[in-house]
């Protein structure tokens, strides 16, 4: 029987430590705080942000919220970052992307410091990645993938994992993280010749194209796991990830659901890594 790795109780566990650790730098008079930056008021963007305030509450890590009007400029954009940068009170920083077109993006990744960086913008951090350096900030949804296989325990070394995505924000990242583990990673594209004959040929499936329901029964075998990070909606306006849930749940060895898998870790690991920097600041 097909077992559903939710991501509920990976993120639970992972809260208790988080508050912990919260509990322990106030002991020590430290306070974390995020400060989320939005540019403009995308609805999407707000409800994103109403969620991250409710979890920081939660979790005892003080939040303010910077909004700059749409037509702000680069130029002050980088001031702000630098301002920020500079504030001792600010253990981490979230800038909302994508900015607008005029806005330079590149810029902006250069101005924040790497060691406030929760998102791993700067590519200074995304260098410790790839240098196996898992020690500072890190990109949230890779290692939300890592830590739901860790919570259910999926042991990776020696296995062969086929990663269906080849982005600088997930497929690299997670590959590196992978072989970390003595894991095998393949990373897929879409122009993976017989890319079915990969995934088939993986004892981990990891999917994060953003293609609705794509991943059936000819990408995997009774014996696959599937780990599913893809949304999107479907036709009916329905969201769902790049597995075909209805088709797997009863035939794969284990799936993540989309929503409700690793998404719902993806934001408890940004608010770990607010600690996480606040920790690394004063060790």
């Amino acid at each position: 029987m097909t077992e559903i790795l939710k991501g509920k109780p990976v993120a639970d566990q992972l809260k208790e430590e988080i508050k912990e650790r919260v509990r322990a730098l106030q002991g020590r008079n430290l306070q974390p705080k995020l400060t989320v930056v939005r540019i403009g008021a995308n609805p999407n963007d707000i409800s994103y942000e109403k969620g991250i305030l409710k979890n920081c509450g939660n979790l005892g890590i003080e939040t303010e919220v910077i909004e700059r009007p749409q037509e702000v400029t680069t130029e002050e954009m980088v001031e702000l970052l630098e301002s920020l940068n500079a504030d001792d009170a600010v253990s981490g920083v979230l800038l909302f992307r994508p900015v607008p077109r005029h806005v330079d993006e590149e810029v902006l990744r250069n101005a924040l410091d790497p060691d406030k960086d929760v998102d791993c913008m700067n590519p200074r951090n995304l260098a410790r990645v790839f240098e196996s350096d898992f020690s500072r900030l890190v990109p949230a949804t890779p290692m939300a993938a890592m830590k739901v296989m860790e919570h259910y325990g999926i042991e990776l070394e020696g296995k062969t994992v086929a990663v269906v995505n080849r982005s600088l924000v997930f497929g690299r990242p997670i590959a590196m993280m992978l072989l970390s583990k003595n894991a095998t990673p393949i990373i897929c594209h879409s122009r993976t010749k017989d890319l079915t004959e990969v995934t088939k040929n993986a004892d981990v499936v990891i999917v994060a194209m953003g293609r609705y329901a794509s991943v059936g029964k000819d990408y995997v075998t009774e014996d696959s796991i599937v780990i599913d990070v893809g949304v999107s909606e479907g036709a009916d306006g329905k969201v769902g990830g790049d597995a075909d849930f209805e088709a797997l749940q009863d035939y794969v060895k284990m799936i993540t659901p989309v929503p409700g898998g690793v998404g719902s870790v993806t934001t408890t690991i940004l608010l770990e890594q607010v600690v996480k920097a606040c920790e690394l600041k004063h060790a």
